[in-house]
Parts: C-alpha cells; structure tokens; sequence
C-alpha cells in the first residue's frame, strides 16, 4: 500500500480522540440533554496462522450510518475518527468512541507479512459490507471479533479512457475513497503517465477499487457507480493479480457557484444518495463540473466559503439533502451562498 495513505490512516487514528465528533454517528438527543458517555472497543490481533500476538497493528473504526460517512473534508479519507493500535501483546484497545454502528478496517504495523483486511466474525474480508458490525454503547466496553491477519498480495493494473482507449494518468485508485487535496499528491496509490498503477498490501480477499480522473467519471472495479455493484478483483497472498479498467465519460453535472469569497481549495463532492460513499470531487472556480454514470443518485456539497459546508439546497446535513437523479441528459444544480 502506497506510503502515503499508510501514514495517513495512521494519523487519523492518532487524532481520533481530538477530533471524534466532527464525524460521530448521528445520536438522538431532545433539546437541553447532555450527549451519551463515549464507549470503548476491544479485541486482539494475531497472525492468521500462527495465533501470535501481531502488536502495533492498527484498526479504524468506520461508521455504518451514511451521514458519518459523508462528514470527510479536504483531504480525508472516509474511514471514520476513531480507532486504535495493538499493545505488544496484540490487544487493541479504541477509546473515547461515540455509541453507534462501525466497522474495523486494519493496517497491519509491516504490510510486507501482514495484508489489510476489514475484520469479519471469522477472519478477514475485503469487502466492507461483508465486515462484522460493531455496536457500540454508551460507556461500556465492548468485545469485537478477534483480529486473524493474513499475508499480503498485490493489484497491478492499467486505467484508460474508455471513448478512446488511451491510458489515464494520475488517476486515484482506491480501496478506501477519499477528498483529494490539491496541496498534496501522494495521498494515496495514482497511475502514472502510462495509466499504470500499483497497490500493495493488500490482504488475500476479494476487494472492491474505486478509480477516478478529472474529466471522467468515478467508477467502482466493473465500470459501476455502487460499491455494492463492484466486480472485486481477487487477491491471493504473496501474489500479483491484475485489474485494468476504462473510466467513461459520464453525464455532466455541472453549476455556478455564487459566493462572495470563495476558498482556496473549494470542491463541491458528490456522495451516494443511500451508502454515503464518494461518488465524485470537482474543483471549483465560478462553476464546477463533475462526471456520474445515468442511474446514479447522489446528494451534493459544496465546501466553497469560509461558513460551514453547504448542502444542496440548503439541506441542513446528508440526511435530509434532496437527492440528485443523473440520467443522460446533463444536469445542472447551482449553489448561492450568498
């Protein structure tokens, strides 16, 4: 796995503790009560095949709730604010973790014995709807499943342009989607100027990619806009499997975004309607300009002001954002933040 993107999930939950809220899954309150007690979870991590303790490994406890999702920024991936790291005896131990519904996605501390897996009742899985779901309580401790992790493999592959068969470079190949700062490059696994790229570490299951390159549109492995509907590639320990894809045009959604001033970096991202997940990121000048598939349906942000982000329409957050239906024909949704 590219350097970059393990440092950042290492940092994410370094910092989970400081910033948990801004991400929490959403918890029912009537006016003037006071917010439920963070709760706390507990596993341990060993090596698949041995039953040793494997310590420094770290887990990122990410939200089921869609809207939790859809908290990432600038920049960020969408793995969620809490987490933690194995002890030398392989307990791992996350605190300070608002009640709610998660699931672990692992890194393993040497990614060169050891693959990424997102943690199931009986081992290991790539597929994320596939992971064991967490129930977290209000100060109580809860046990997940134990932590067997597997040895790596490897994702070769080649991005092109489906209209034209030439390969796209800097495309972001994803197994976690993220916010793309354009400060920043190495964030995570990108194609180079052949349209190739490589992702290692991966542990040995069948694991969805997310692929997406300015001017097209972001598809999961298949050439689909769901996850749900992804064709995973299946990665074997020790191994090189390989997974081309071609990125189609789509169909516009473009807009104007009237602000009076406007951010540095301002995007405005696209989330899928029912799993939260990204479906797309355009940077913005007086206007943007995304690429989705017909059939989608996502809902809108725009983080283009110096105000908290705004939702289509004004929505007050993902929840009650009015869905966007992208069919052939372009669509147009603008922003007054005026």
């Amino acid at each position: 796995m590219n350097r970059a993107l393990l440092r950042h999930l290492t940092a994410t939950i370094t910092v989970a503790l400081l910033v948990g809220q801004a991400a929490a899954p959403a918890v029912a309150r009537t006016r003037g009560s006071v917010p439920p007690a963070p709760g706390s979870v507990r596993t341990v991590v060993r090596d698949a095949a041995t039953g040793a303790p494997a310590p420094r490994a770290c887990a990122a406890l990410v939200p089921v709730d869609a809207a939790a999702l859809a908290a990432v920024t600038l920049g960020e991936d969408q793995l969620g604010r809490y987490g933690g790291c194995a002890d030398e005896q392989g307990v791992l131990l996350a605190e300070g973790v608002a009640p709610g519904r998660y699931r672990l996605l692992v890194r393993p501390y040497d990614t060169t014995t050891h693959g990424w897996q997102w943690v199931g009742r009986h081992g290991g899985t790539g597929e994320r709807e596939r992971a064991q779901v967490v129930q977290v309580r209000a100060g109580a401790v809860t046990s997940a499943p134990t932590i067997r992790l597997d040895p790596p493999g490897t994702v070769v592959g080649v991005v092109t342009d489906a209209a034209t068969g030439a390969p796209v470079p800097r495309a972001r190949v994803m197994v976690v989607p993220y916010v793309p700062d354009p400060k920043y490059d190495d964030h995570g696994p990108m194609t180079d100027e052949d349209g190739r790229y490589t992702i290692t570490g991966l542990g040995p299951y069948h694991w969805p990619v997310q692929f997406a390159a300015g001017g097209l549109a972001t598809v999961w492995s298949g050439g689909v806009g769901a996850r749900q509907q992804a064709r995973p590639v299946r990665v074997r320990a020790h191994q090189t499997a390989t997974l081309n894809q071609a990125l189609p045009a789509g169909t516009p959604l473009t807009g104007e975004v009237r602000v009076d001033e406007l951010l540095t970096y301002a995007q405005v991202i696209a989330f899928d309607a029912a799993t939260g997940d990204l479906a797309g990121v355009a940077d913005v000048g007086s206007g943007y300009a995304l690429r989705l598939l017909p059939g989608q349906r996502v809902k809108l942000r725009c983080d283009c002001a110096y105000t908290p982000p705004v939702w289509h329409r004004h929505a007050a957050g993902f929840t009650t954002a009015t869905p966007v239906h992208v069919r052939r024909a372009p669509v147009v949704v603008d922003f007054n933040l005026n």
